[in-house]
């Protein structure tokens, strides 16, 4: 089983001055070899990949603990937008039903309420 199949991974990327942050994120594999997930597009995660595409990856639970002995993954994540995102956005819906829909009643509240509706991006990792 390759990271690209766990639920949860521990997304470490880096700030500027070279610390790290790590992040737990869902995740699933691609076609291509690759992996991704979604994301708001002014997350920190997104600014950091812009400014260091180097990340890191670690099966984790929801929480971030990671799971005893597992590997580090060294990996090169991109931000997608607009139509190069979807294949992304498809395959996270396709494989996370319950907790999607859930999410989209969090996200309504959020647009309708709070009228906050930020932009969506999809973060794509080249193992």
């Amino acid at each position: 089983m390759g990271i690209a199949d766990e639920t949860y991974v521990l997304l470490t990327t880096f700030r500027r001055n070279g610390d790290a942050v790590p992040t737990p994120v869902w995740i699933v594999g691609l076609p291509d070899g690759s992996a991704g997930f979604t994301t708001e597009l002014d997350s920190g995660k997104v600014k950091r990949i812009r400014n260091n595409p180097k990340v890191t990856l670690q099966p984790c639970d929801m929480r971030g603990k990671v799971k005893e002995g597992s590997a580090v993954v060294e990996a090169t994540a991109e931000v997608l937008v607009g139509e190069a995102a979807h294949p992304i956005r498809d395959a996270i819906r396709n494989r996370h039903k319950l907790m999607t829909s859930m999410f989209k009643v969090t996200d309504l509240f959020r647009r309708v309420v709070l009228r906050k509706n930020p932009a969506e991006c999809a973060i794509r990792i080249v193992l």
